[in-house]
């Protein structure tokens, strides 16, 4: 080990020890959790926190950008961070409330990242009015990349649209639409990803075994607001994925994102309302317990997505 790494293997061992890492924990240091996630508006684009254990999160870079916004809107909220099989990762993100599209860059490192771009995944529908909540998933099978978001198109679900909110942009007939890439030059044509008859937005996948479990946000507003987590189930990555469970969360909170730790699927989402960072935990995806008090986050932290990285990536950022 040269100089430079036994500097870095160090500082790492100092930083795990004064956060209270056990020594179990310390041998399998070469996994470290990272989130990427916004602030405020999403005007100062990415932040990060990293975390041993999935539940004391701490910012990065002293809670500083490592990326500003650059295309459409000018505006980095809901990063979603994915990993290619060449060790690069991919970002997408909303760039605005109310254009037609996403954007998207690509970095080594998580500190250097490519030019952004701005991709009009919904520019053939005229009147769709937003582009919300990007994520990318690796298929390993198909080795293509799967972006989806939500988008609400006025007239095309009349029956959960609330056309009182149309002027804010927030009618309530949001669906996930998706599309497919290879190289990040060439997309597929944009399709409906998934319908379940109620309004949804914030949908995450992960890979559980042989199946795919999607979380998606319940946006429902009226007769009842729902805003909670549910869950739909695929054999396969693009679908088609089932009806959506009974929600597993309490209400008014968005954003999920899940982390696999030890035997628990770790279930994180924004308590918006109550201005904090909650979640539950479970083996089965039928049993959840709730580990809200157990959480800590940078003041602040919005719609994130957490994901896993080795040692010499976060000595980087480090």
């Amino acid at each position: 080990m040269n100089r430079n790494l036994l500097i870095a293997a160090i500082l790492i061992a100092c930083i795990f020890n004064s956060i209270g890492l056990s020594e179990e924990k310390q041998v399998k240091a070469g996994v470290n959790y990272l989130f990427s996630y916004f602030k405020d508006n999403g005007q100062d684009g990415l932040h990060l926190a990293y975390s041993p254990d999935g539940l004391k999160w701490t910012a990065l870079k002293n809670d500083r950008s490592f990326l500003k916004p650059q295309v459409a809107g000018m505006l980095m909220r809901d990063p979603c961070i994915c990993r290619g099989p060449d060790g690069t990762f991919h970002m997408v993100w909303t760039s605005s409330w109310r254009e037609k599209g996403i954007g998207i860059a690509h970095s080594k490192d998580l500190i250097k990242w490519s030019e952004q771009k701005y991709i009009p995944v919904m520019e053939h529908e005229p009147t769709a009015m937003n582009c919300w909540a990007p994520e990318i998933f690796y298929d390993s099978t198909s080795k293509k990349y799967l972006i989806y978001w939500s988008t609400t198109i006025p007239g095309r679900f009349t029956s959960t649209e609330n056309t009182g909110d149309r002027d804010r942009g927030k009618q309530l007939n949001h669906r996930i639409y998706c599309v497919t890439t290879k190289d990040f030059q060439t997309y597929s044509r944009t399709r409906l990803f998934y319908n379940d008859g109620f309004n949804v937005i914030d949908a995450t996948i992960i890979k559980d075994g042989d199946r795919y479990v999607m979380f998606l946000k319940d946006e429902t507003k009226e007769p009842v607001a729902k805003k909670n987590i549910r869950i739909a189930y695929s054999e396969k990555l693009q679908g088609p994925y089932g009806h959506a469970s009974e929600t597993i969360s309490p209400d008014w909170v968005e954003g999920p994102t899940a982390l696999k730790i030890g035997d628990y699927w770790y279930l994180y989402y924004d308590g918006y309302t109550r201005h904090r960072y909650e979640g539950l935990r479970s083996k089965d995806f039928k049993n959840w317990e709730s580990i809200t008090d157990k959480l800590s986050f940078p003041p602040g932290t919005r719609h994130g997505t957490a994901f896993i990285v080795e040692d010499e990536i976060l000595t980087k950022l480090l």
